[in-house]
C-alpha cells in the first residue's frame, strides 16, 4: 500500500509514517519544513524517516496547488493522512494568513488530489479546538461546534465540512480525528511539556496561564498513531441509521466519520507540570498568568465511538509518557 502522509516531518506525521513503514507500507511524506519552529528538529525526524528504504520525502507547500496535482498524478496513492497544518492556538491570532493558506488552501488541494486519483480513504487532522465555547464535557462529536474561540479552531472546523462535502458529491471516504494535547518524545517546542521542560532546566521560571486552572486531556503519542493506524485500515461508510431530520454531526448518509482521539482523562495542569518535576528532579518557578485569548479553559474527550469501531483504547500513563518525553530531551539536547 502506498500511503501520502502530509505533515511528515511534525511531531504525529512523523510517528504515524514510521509505524506505517515498521509494517511494511511505502510512504511518500510531505512537507514544507517551515521555521514557525526549529527547523533542525524537523530536519531530525526526516532523517529518520530517509532511512527506510519504503520512503521518500516530497518537500512541497500545500498551498502550491501545481505541485500537489504533480504529486498525485506520479505517485497513485492508495490512502491519504492528511497532517500537515499551520498549528498552533495562540499563533493565529499573529499570523491569521497562514492558516488560510494552509488549513483551508492546503486541505482543498489534499482533496482535490484524492477525488481525481481514486484514493481509497483520507484520513485527516481536526482539532479538540473546534469545541470552542463549548463546556458540556467530555466533548463528544454529536455536540454542536460552531463556536470556535480562535482562527485554527474554526479552519479546522471547516475542514470537516470540506471533507464531508467531498465524501458527500464524489464518495471519497474521508475520517476526521480530533486531536486532545499530544504530547511525548520529538514533540513540538512550542507545546507546554517542551517548554516547561526546557526553562525548567535552565532555571528559568515557566509562565502558567488561566493561573493554572487549565484542564487537559493530555494523549500519548504511541496511543495517538495507533488510533490513526487503525482508522486508516476501517475507512468510513455511511451511517444507515443517519437521519436528516435529527442530524447527528459525527456521522452522514455519505462515507464520513469524525471521531475525537484522546486520553479520556483530563488533568490538572500544576499535576502535570508536578509531574514533570519530578521527571526531572528539580522543582518549577512558576509565573501564574491571566488565560490567553483563544484558549479553552478544559479538554476532556469521549472516545467511546472510535473504541467501538476500531477498538482504541489509550494506555500510557501520564508519568510514563512524560518520562519518556524527559529522557528523549535529554538526549537529543544533551542536557
Amino acid at each position: 500500500m502506498k500511503v501520502l502522509v502530509t505533515g511528515a516531518a511534525g511531531f504525529i506525521g512523523f510517528f504515524v509514517a514510521k509505524r506505517l513503514l515498521d509494517r511494511g507500507e511505502l510512504v511518500i511524506g510531505l512537507d514544507n519544513f517551515n521555521d514557525y519552529y526549529d527547523v533542525n528538529l524537523k530536519e531530525a525526524r526526516a532523517s529518520i524517516l530517509t532511512g527506510y528504504d519504503g520512503f521518500n520525502i516530497a518537500r512541497i507547500d500545500l498551498a502550491d496547488r501545481e505541485a500537489i496535482e504533480k504529486l498525485f498524478t506520479h505517485e497513485r496513492f492508495d490512502k491519504v493522512i492528511h497532517l500537515g497544518a499551520q498549528a498552533g492556538v495562540r499563533y493565529s491570532i499573529d499570523d491569521p494568513h497562514a492558516y488560510i493558506d494552509s488549513n483551508i488552501l492546503g486541505t482543498l488541494h489534499i482533496l482535490e488530489g484524492c477525488r481525481h486519483h481514486d484514493v481509497q480513504h483520507c484520513v485527516y487532522a481536526s482539532s479538540s479546538s473546534v469545541y470552542g465555547a463549548n463546556a458540556l464535557m467530555p466533548f463528544s462529536v454529536e455536540q454542536n461546534v460552531d463556536h470556535p474561540l480562535a482562527l485554527y479552531g474554526a479552519t479546522k472546523k471547516s475542514n470537516e465540512l470540506m471533507a464531508h462535502s467531498y465524501s458527500n458529491l464524489y464518495g471519497i471516504p474521508t475520517t476526521g480525528l480530533r486531536f486532545f494535547t499530544v504530547y511525548g518524545p520529538y514533540g513540538r517546542p512550542d507545546m507546554a511539556l517542551f517548554k516547561f521542560t526546557k526553562n525548567i532546566l535552565e532555571g528559568r521560571p515557566i509562565d502558567v496561564f488561566n493561573y493554572g486552572k487549565h484542564r487537559r486531556d493530555f494523549t500519548y503519542i504511541d496511543d495517538i498513531v495507533e488510533g490513526v493506524v487503525r482508522v486508516l485500515d476501517h475507512a468510513a461508510k455511511p451511517d444507515e441509521n443517519w437521519d436528516s431530520a435529527d442530524p447527528n454531526p459525527g456521522t452522514s448518509s455519505c462515507p464520513y466519520r469524525i471521531y475525537n482521539i484522546g486520553n479520556q482523562k483530563p488533568i490538572e495542569l500544576m499535576l502535570y507540570i508536578k509531574v514533570i518535576e519530578d521527571c526531572l528532579g528539580k522543582k518549577a518557578e512558576i509565573n501564574l498568568l491571566p488565560r490567553q485569548p483563544g484558549d479553552v479553559p478544559d479538554t476532556w474527550a469521549d472516545t467511546q465511538d472510535l473504541f467501538n469501531e476500531v477498538g482504541y483504547e489509550p494506555s500510557t500513563p501520564i508519568e510514563e509518557g512524560v518520562q519518556e518525553f524527559v529522557d528523549w530531551y535529554r538526549n537529543f539536547y544533551k542536557v
